[in-house]
């Protein structure tokens, strides 16, 4: 595809922006956009009038700086994370009738999507707008190329993460990765719009209701029952709150999570995906809908995206909600606080790529493989002979390690070997076949699971004489903190999968 042109006569723009409408947001129901207009890409991408509609796709973009925020982009050959985020401003045609219409707009829907390295699986992670968070200084690209910083503030609602302020969405994604330990690759923003264009370009999408609906805030007024939906009235299905559940936002995410599932499945339909005047349309409202970070801000770019989104099979794409508690320290219940005893483990899951939901049976194997590195005989502390370094983990890991194993866990034949030479995500332990019995009894006191144990070569140590090599990862939280990740989603973590259909009650 030739690399895209500016407009003749078209002043310079600034790195990082392509300078065209300030940046827009939305309720952040594109999780869709990818896997169809992928195929419209595909098609429309031969011959001059195809090279002329991507240039026009092109021109529709709308991409801010992601403010040094991001990883630098999602890469295809590791794990996935996109931040969507929808706001509650009221821009576009039709949308003025709505409240708070002079707002500057707040991070009103925001969805964490982890996509696993081996697009077997997905998470679509739903953070609360009335979570209490801190949020973190935001270094911020201000029109005329300068850099501003955003002061942060603790204990604020999450949702004022963007808007308020001066903030942009390189502030929220801040925010999550204080929040989660998860830094996003990129993230997408969407407007009202986008509901309405991306529904009807499908042709609508099916929702069910446990009861009749008559919400004269959201304006949806539906019977009990199953419905094909589109335009305004899809907007204001996601928009409704008082009328589901509990009426509060947690009630509105789960009814944006069966509108999310419903779109995904529709989308991954044939009868979208072979027609041309489908793709097209969504190529459209896709792009017109959306403002990206400045990683994908060109056609190329979403379809390489879209290829690699477009690989998940929806019974695999798993959607949750950060749990919560109600906030202790209000009377009358408008926020919520992390549920400590549950929240930490949801993102480790997601750090560590972990599924939500059952995968193919290779997956099962593969597990099955890892964790027999575990089982066999183990040599005695004394006898285990290793090398300790630090590969990213913080400052003094590896002596304050090399400590506890040899006064605490009489691991005497081990040394600090300082720093490695490339940081690590994840701690690994390496070791020869002949040391096996030593690596498995190394990995019984660290905590280590099968997935960090490298069968490979022994090296030799200060003394001459081989060693196995454990490098301390950004994962290493202390020496003496067991270093298993967790392997399955706890039971009592509600969730939903994509292909099934849950009514609204």
């Amino acid at each position: 595809m030739p690399p895209q042109r500016r407009r003749r006569g078209a002043p310079e723009e600034p790195p990082g922006r392509r300078g065209r409408k300030p940046a827009k947001g939305k309720k952040a129901k594109k999780v869709l956009l990818w896997t169809s207009g992928t195929v419209a890409f595909l098609v429309l991408a031969t011959g001059v009038g195809g090279y002329l509609y991507l240039e026009h796709l092109n021109d529709n973009i709308t991409s801010v700086s992601d403010d040094g925020a991001s990883t630098g982009g999602f890469k295809k050959d590791q794990a996935i994370n996109i931040l969507l985020i929808g706001t509650d401003k009221r821009t576009g045609a039709g949308n003025e009738g709505y409240g708070d219409k002079g707002s500057e707009g707040h991070a009103d829907t925001t969805i964490l999507l982890h996509v696993s390295k081996d697009r077997s699986n997905a998470t679509a992670l739903s953070i609360p707008r009335d979570l209490i968070v801190d949020i973190p200084d935001c270094p911020t690209q201000q029109e005329d190329g300068s850099e501003k910083v955003i002061p942060g503030s603790t204990g604020a609602r999450f949702n004022t993460s963007l808007g308020q302020s001066g903030r942009t969405p390189s502030c929220t994604m801040r925010t999550v990765t204080e929040l989660t330990g998860i830094k996003p690759d990129n993230f997408m923003v969407a407007d009202f719009n986008a509901v309405k264009t991306l529904t009807s370009a499908v042709g609508g999408v099916e929702v069910c209701l446990g009861k009749d609906i008559n919400d004269p805030d959201s304006h949806l007024n539906l019977p009990k029952g199953t419905h094909r939906i589109e335009g305004e009235q899809a907007l204001a299905f996601v928009r409704t709150r008082h009328s589901v559940g509990l009426g509060g936002d947690l009630s509105r995410i789960e009814l944006q999570q069966q509108f999310l599932s419903s779109l995904m499945r529709e989308l991954k339909s044939n009868d979208t995906l072979t027609s041309p005047s489908k793709m097209i349309k969504l190529a459209e409202a896709g792009t017109e809908a959306l403002t990206v970070d400045s990683q994908l801000n060109s056609i190329n770019k979403l379809k390489d995206l879209g290829m690699e989104l477009g690989k998940l099979n929806v019974k695999n794409l798993t959607f949750t909600t950060i749990p919560v508690v109600d906030n202790p320290a209000e009377k009358i219940k408008a926020t919520v606080v992390l549920d400590e005893s549950k929240a930490p483990e949801v993102f480790d899951l997601i750090r560590n790529d972990v599924s939500f939901t059952e995968v193919k049976q290779q997956k099962k194997k593969e597990a099955a493989a890892v964790a027999a590195r575990l089982k066999g005989e183990k040599a005695p502390a004394s006898e285990v002979r290793v090398r300790i370094l630090n590969g990213g983990a913080p400052a003094g890991s590896a002596q304050s390690t090399l400590s506890w194993l040899q006064v605490d866990q009489g691991v005497g034949k081990s040394e600090n070997a300082g720093n490695a030479p490339a940081e690590l995500a994840k701690t690994t332990l390496e070791y020869a076949p002949d040391q096996a019995d030593q690596a498995r009894r190394l990995a019984d006191i660290l905590g280590l699971s099968g997935s960090a144990m490298k069968p490979g070569e022994s090296v030799t140590n200060s003394q001459g004489l081989p060693a196995m090599t454990l490098t301390l990862g950004k994962d290493f939280k202390g020496a003496g903190v067991s270093l298993t990740p967790p392997d399955k989603a706890p039971d009592d973590i509600k969730k939903s999968t994509a292909d099934k259909v849950v009514c609204a009650e």
